[in-house]
Parts: C-alpha cells; structure tokens; sequence
C-alpha cells in the first residue's frame, strides 16, 4: 500500500460510511480495483479508517452526544446488542472480506431491499420525531438490525435507518440516530481489532492508518451534511439503484 492508497481509501471511507451503500464492501472492491490483496493489514486498514469517519459525527453532533442524556441512552441501549454478536463473531467474520461473491450478493440484494422498501413505506405524521422519544425496545431492535452488516456489503447504516423506519421512526430521525449509533459500534470494531492484529504492524503502516484516518474525517463532514440535505426531499431509492449497478457491473468484471 502507498501513500496516493490510502487517501484513495480515505476518501472512498469518508463519502460511503454514513450512505446506505456500504462502506465495508466499498473499501474491499476498491482494494480489488487496484490490485491490493485483502492482508491482515489490509482488513485493519479497512476497519480503523473508519474512524475518521466516526470522528466527524463527534464533531458535527457534540452535542447531542455530551450534552442530550436521554438521546444517549438510546444509543447505548441500540449498541449493546450489535456489541454482543460482535464480540461473539468478530474472527469468523474477517473472513467475509475475502469472499467477493458474497459481499456483491449483498450489495445486490440490498439494493433491491432499498428500492421495495422505499416505494412501499409511506412516512405517518405520528412517526417517532426526536431521538430521546425512540422507546427502549426500539433501541434494542435497531440495534438487532444493525447487527445485520456484519456481513460487508450489508450497510450498517442502510440497515440501521430501514429497522428504525419500519419501526415507525421518522426519516430525519433515525438519520440522525444512526450517526450516533455509528461512534460506539466503530470505535468498539476498530479497539477490538488494533488490539488483535496491531503489534504486528510496522510504523510505516501505522503512518499509512494515519493518513486515511486524516482525509476520511475531512470527507466525511462533507457527506454527513449532504446527507442531511438531500433527505429532506428525496428517498433512498437512487442508492438501491446504485447498489444494484454496482454489484452488476462487478460480477461482469470478475466473471
């Protein structure tokens, strides 16, 4: 991995963490694309960036996040399950990212998923509007259904607000709570993993850590507020289709 890698990889991490398209599987086909094989650095890499990502929530919702108690709780409450099958699955995971075939099934099927979803739903004017009004059980299947991209190509984020839509929560609001509910879930997945592999890198790969850290913060501010933006007068339709293309265009080059 070079230098011009890893701020291809920040910037892929910053624009895809918080979109409903999935950034795991984003971060593995762009290693594909330019011939990186997935190493145990390699994976690593894939996961600590995130938090770069992870830090702009921290940034732009600092908050909600030190400062609305009830809104946090709620978090906690989501992440805890998503902690549980983590922790229990965490090694028999990594070998997901190796298994292409797999994670284009799941940006396809997800795709579709995306687009019935969104063409069916139809948001009630009594939909949950703020975070500290999510009730606890919600919490807890929000954080059930995040549990689901465990497997790359899911996306935390899709599955997170599809759970909390279905659930009856408010578009804006789920956005908003999925954001949170990104920072412990991250920073656990990235902890757990340095912890595991990390001795046996070298400065040098920490240094390539630290730039793709560096931009995917930077670019994902931007995404973040974009997000926010576009939300307010469109559907996620175009991202199902995006996934769909994408995993499409993918199967033809990899045949």
């Amino acid at each position: 991995m070079t230098l011009l890698h890893s701020i291809i990889f920040g910037i892929v991490e910053g624009v895809t963490e918080f979109l409903p398209i999935s950034s795991t599987a984003h971060l593995i086909l762009t290693a594909d694309l330019l011939k990186l094989p997935q190493s145990k650095f390699q994976v690593t890499f894939e996961i600590v960036i995130q938090l770069g990502a992870i830090l702009a929530v921290v940034v732009l919702y600092w908050k909600t996040l030190f400062q609305n108690i009830e809104a946090l709780k709620r978090v906690i409450v989501a992440f805890i399950p998503t902690a549980i099958i983590g922790f229990l699955l965490h090694k028999a995971v990594k070998s997901f990212f190796e298994n292409e075939q797999m994670i284009l099934g799941a940006l396809f099927i997800g795709g579709l998923i995306l687009i019935a979803f969104e063409m069916f739903h139809k948001e009630k004017s009594s939909a949950t509007a703020t975070m500290e009004s999510i009730s606890y059980p919600q919490a807890v299947l929000i954080g059930c259904a995040q549990s689901l991209a465990i497997v790359p190509g899911v996306s935390r984020s899709a599955a997170t607000i599809l759970g909390g839509m279905s659930l009856g929560i408010s578009r804006k609001t789920i956005v908003d709570f999925s954001f949170l509910l990104a920072v412990p879930t991250m920073l656990a997945a990235s902890v757990l993993d340095l912890l595991k592999s990390g001795s046996s890198f070298s400065s040098s790969e920490y240094g390539m850590l630290a730039v793709g850290f560096v931009v995917s913060f930077l670019v994902a501010i931007v995404a973040i507020k974009w997000l926010l933006k576009y939300i307010q007068k469109h559907t996620f339709i175009v991202f199902g289709v995006y996934r769909v293309m994408v995993a499409a265009v993918f199967w033809m080059i990899i045949g």
